[in-house]
């Protein structure tokens, strides 16, 4: 049986997904922040949840990711696949009106908590027997193409993308295979607001058509279940007529 770890379990695409590789017979580790929200994913696994192993994590935090990775050995013995999921935004507003507290907290979830927790991966796959696994990243669309008012996030999805390059490339002596997936409007809480409109390169604001979450979760599922000398290295999935392809 194969262990992974899910950060940001609690909802969205991290519940989907945890959900999904329960279904496929993983066991799953789930990080976040909010416990009760862990436990719901948990819950909502039905019989699957006796492979299911909550663990509250601040991944912005050194001592709270250590901790998160000492738990998951000691409760599995091994780690064969990290989904790093976990990730934030900053208010849309005028590029020069953001504060340092808001590109600060995004740099924070989104960059420097995929780094510590693939670190403490690499630590585990390494030294595990058979040695390997595979880390995949969560880059969004917006690793490739930003939209008004979102310098922090894109910035740090692009920041994404190379660090799962770099990934891949250092993890290869240790059999660490390193994908990313990109997400365009997934039907999650954090998408509703393209039900409602939403701000466009010209400014105007249109309504964006999204996609079940469940189709993500499949695609992740798939990435996950590849053998270690297969890697899908960077991966889109979207909603088909969403405003990506083509000019803004």
């Amino acid at each position: 049986m194969k262990i992974a770890l899910v950060t940001g379990a609690g909802s969205g695409i991290g519940r989907a997904v945890t959900l999904a590789l329960l279904r496929t017979d993983f066991s799953v580790v789930l990080a976040g922040r909010r416990e009760a929200a862990l436990e719901e994913t948990i819950r909502i696994a039905g019989a699957d949840a006796e492979r299911a192993l909550a663990v509250p994590t601040d991944v912005t935090d050194p001592a709270s990711v250590r901790a998160l990775f000492e738990k998951t050995k000691a409760a599995f013995g091994r780690l064969d696949v990290l989904f790093n999921n976990a990730g934030t935004g900053a208010p849309s507003i005028g590029f020069e009106e953001l504060s340092f507290e808001q590109w600060q907290t995004v740099v924070n979830v989104n960059l420097t908590g995929p780094f510590l927790c693939s670190q403490e991966a690499f630590r585990i796959m390494k030294s595990q027997s058979p040695m390997g696994g595979r880390i995949i990243n969560n880059g969004s669309i917006s690793a490739t193409t930003p939209r008004p008012n979102s310098a922090p996030y894109t910035a740090t999805k692009h920041a994404i993308t190379g660090l799962t390059k770099s990934i891949a490339l250092d993890g290869r002596k240790y059999n660490i295979a390193c994908g990313q997936i990109d997400i365009g409007n997934a039907d999650t809480d954090m998408a509703a607001r393209m039900k409602q409109g939403v701000l466009q390169a010209d400014l105007s604001t249109k309504v964006e058509p999204t996609m079940d979450v469940e189709h993500v979760a499949q695609a992740v599922v798939h990435m996950a279940s590849l053998p270690l000398q297969a890697n899908i290295l960077q991966m889109t999935v979207m909603a088909t007529n969403m405003p990506f392809v083509g000019r803004g």
